[in-house]
């Protein structure tokens, strides 16, 4: 499973981005997807996550009511839609796929998951 993340960028404080993970080597069926982000000198951080096959969609406290993760079984591609976002919100976004379908409490950890992306950079200037 090769995993593509874009969609990054340098925006304004307030506004948004929607970040896309398109995966290819194979379709997703049971797998669990996850978005998570990194600054520097800190650990890679959860965002949000979302079973292939539907359920719950945890997301990160920080981001709750402002990020939406969302699925396209069809162009096999995970969305992940960032709105009024904040300058902390700064950082490497990572998609990463688990081959599994995930408990929500395991969703949440990194080491969960089997592939990830190359990380897009976005930026939230104040």
């Amino acid at each position: 499973v090769q995993l593509q993340a874009s969609g990054g960028g340098l925006v304004q404080a307030g506004n948004s981005l929607r970040l896309s993970c398109a995966a290819s080597g194979r379709t997703f069926g049971s797998y669990t997807l996850g978005w998570f982000r990194q600054t520097p000198g800190r650990e890679r951080e959860f965002v949000a996550a979302i079973r292939w096959s539907g359920g719950s969609t945890p997301y990160a406290n920080s981001v709750k009511g402002r990020f939406t993760i969302s699925r396209d079984n069809a162009k096999n591609t995970v969305y992940l839609q960032m709105n009024s976002l904040k300058p902390e919100d700064t950082a490497v976004y990572y998609c990463a796929a688990a081959q599994r379908t995930l408990i929500t409490s395991s969703m949440t950890r990194a080491q969960m998951y089997d592939y990830w992306g190359q990380g897009t950079q976005v930026t939230v200037s104040s």
